[in-house]
């Protein structure tokens, strides 16, 4: 079947009429029409219902779509493979992640990956919500929660820890917390809306209240609080791992619970046409994560 027919066909229902299906494909409002006839005549059934103003999809017509946009995705993507493989990772690559993952962890790759990839650019937000990808055009997100959205991709690239932490001068004013329930005659500094915070007890999941004294909707600013002395905090491993190192923060372990981890999600808008760049990236991260954390705590 040419893809080039199919091709009208999945334009004309997108846009409502064959001269703006014409438009878009770059011919004629007469070649539209051939070869919509052609593609009728050759599956034996009518596509559209047509009248001098309006068009719209028959039950036959609205069956065959999903398969004609596969069939035209299908070449888009095949095309696309075929230049990239010929040309190599090329192009603009828009990621969007958290401000503090985005600083700690992709930033430093970040030359590595130009200097191999002369064709490549990189374009990276950092943002602390959750962005529409799809409609901004990101050709990756960076997530720490699966996410909801079922038109989205998502897939797990690795394991990030998290732990608690509080600066030596917080430890020896207000002491450290042994057990869990003890969090609550702490301050506690969380993310914005955050009232308790998830532990393993007794080989189970448990959400434990804590005395959030100060909250914000960046771990940036939870970091940097802590830091300070502000209090403590419950923050991933990557984020904190010079701090600990230098003797800016102390970690604290608690007798009867241990800290849970998240996991690191790559999300994606479609698995129909994943291009090389967002490929590369994704394996990029894989192995960062996979070479910093092999393995759960």
């Amino acid at each position: 079947m040419d893809t080039a027919t199919v091709a009208v066909l999945v334009d004309a229902a997108l846009v409502g009429s064959l001269a703006g299906a014409a438009r878009r494909l770059g011919i004629s409002p007469m070649v539209a029409t051939r070869r919509l006839a052609a593609l009728e005549q050759d599956l034996g059934v009518r596509l559209f219902h047509r009248t001098t103003r309006s068009m719209s999809l028959t039950p036959e017509g609205e069956a065959f779509l999903p398969y004609a946009q596969a069939l035209v995705e299908g070449e888009l993507a095949a095309r696309a493979n075929l230049r990239a493989a010929k040309e190599g990772v090329s192009g603009t690559l828009r990621v969007n992640t958290s401000t503090a993952f985005g600083r700690k962890l992709i930033a430093p790759i970040i030359p590595r990956l130009l200097t191999s990839h002369p064709a490549l650019r990189i374009d990276l937000e950092l943002n602390d919500s959750v962005v529409d990808i799809t409609g901004t055009g990101t050709d990756l997100a960076i997530r720490f929660a699966e996410p909801r959205e079922n038109s989205l991709v998502a897939r797990s690239l690795g394991i990030s820890p998290r732990i608690l932490v509080a600066a030596p001068s917080y430890i020896e004013a207000h002491g450290r917390p042994s057990t869990a329930a003890d969090l609550k005659e702490h301050a506690c500094l969380s993310l914005s809306g955050t009232s308790r915070w998830p532990f393993r007890i007794g080989g189970r999941e448990r959400q434990v209240p804590i005395n959030a004294r100060f909250s914000a909707s960046s771990a940036d600013a939870l970091h940097d609080a802590c830091v300070h002395g502000a209090g403590i905090t419950l923050l991933s491993h990557w984020n904190v791992r010079e701090d600990l190192l230098d003797g800016r923060l102390l970690r604290i372990e608690l007798q009867d619970a241990e800290t849970d981890d998240h996991t690191i999600w790559a999300v994606y808008p479609t698995a129909r046409l994943v291009l090389p760049k967002v490929r590369m990236f994704i394996a990029e991260l894989e192995l960062l994560l996979a070479v910093n954390y092999p393995h759960r705590r």
